[in-house]
């Protein structure tokens, strides 16, 4: 599936359909001028995670003092500072005081930060559907970081798409996001991630959504980043919401030719228009066999092994697989 956001090294470049633009942090020597109008950028907002010269409300007012917010569609949250021991709660509570400032608002990304700023699995969270509620027009939500990460069962109207990227993504948060009534929602991503760092769903987590009978109107879905994604993929491969979806992605996890069979063996494929298994840990022969069952009929197969690689124990021969995102 073709990421509807795109990242380069780490960082949005484009999030809800338009360019991220950087606000100047307090900290920078020269002010960057901006030429983006305010309602043509996704503008990320950061603090400095180390010894910020600013806290992120801060930084906010820095921005709503220049910029017209009743014009800005998506918002992009960078980080704030200590992001590895503390939540983004000034964050909600800054966005939602605004809130009646920014009628176009249709984009909110909480997180969007590098190793360099904190490392994925190192960002606590914590619970951000208030912002959901607190903006029934967003169209477009998305975080970065599991740790903390709640997600109580929460409805709204008009929300299309979902994103959550983690190292791992906490049962609860799996289970509360299920629950959810989403009836506009087409594109919903989560990266599972690993035991390591919080991610312990399983697939009896992933039931409500592969039942096909919530989340009506979705057509895109991504199950990746996981360590068991060979039960990702065989939970997927008898799912009834298979059949409605043009897109599916279970790349960037640890799937091997049990989870490519399975996939070979369940429910027909070939009316997806994508099918992206990248960063994978599949054999010669089952990657030629999704080959052969699924490029004839035109769907687009992304079979790229990437940085997917394998450490042996030379002790006892234990084969170490990863997922592409874990720390």
């Amino acid at each position: 599936m073709q990421d509807v956001n795109v990242l380069e090294d780490g960082h949005l470049t484009v999030y809800a359909g338009l360019p991220v633009v950087d606000w100047p942090s307090a900290g920078e020597a020269e002010r960057r001028a901006t030429t983006a109008a305010a309602g043509e950028a996704a503008w990320r907002i950061t603090a400095d995670t180390y010894d910020s010269e600013e806290s992120w409300p801060e930084a906010f007012a820095r921005f709503a003092g220049t910029v017209d917010l009743a014009q800005v569609r998506a918002l992009v949250v960078g980080a704030w500072p200590e992001a590895y021991e503390t939540g983004p709660a000034q964050v909600v509570e800054a966005l939602l005081a605004a809130r009646d400032r920014m009628p176009a608002l249709r984009g909110i990304f909480v997180g969007d930060m590098v190793s360099e700023e904190c490392e994925i699995s190192w960002i606590v969270q914590g619970d951000l559907t208030p912002l959901l509620t607190g903006f029934p027009e967003l169209e477009h939500f998305g975080i970065r970081g599991g740790t903390g990460l709640l997600f109580p069962p929460v409805r709204h109207e008009k929300l299309r798409e979902l994103v959550v990227q983690t190292g791992g993504l906490p049962a609860e948060a799996v289970r509360g996001i299920a629950a959810s009534d989403f009836p506009a929602l087409t594109v919903l991503d989560l990266w599972l991630g690993t035991s390591d760092y919080g991610g312990d769903s399983g697939p009896a987590d992933l039931a409500p959504f592969l039942a096909g009978t919530r989340l009506p109107a979705l057509r895109r879905l991504a199950l990746r980043n996981s360590e068991i994604q060979d039960e990702v993929a065989a939970a997927v491969a008898t799912a009834p919401v298979v059949a409605r979806l043009s897109a599916l992605d279970l790349s960037m996890g640890v799937l091997t030719d049990a989870g490519g069979t399975a996939l070979l063996d369940g429910v027909p494929l070939t009316h997806l228009a994508s099918l992206d298994l990248h960063h994978n840990y599949l054999g010669a022969d089952v990657a030629q066999r999704l080959r052969d069952a699924l490029e004839p009929a035109g769907v687009r197969l992304d079979l790229d092994r990437g940085d997917a690689d394998e450490d042996v124990d030379g002790d006892d021969g234990t084969v170490w697989r990863y997922v592409a995102v874990g720390e």
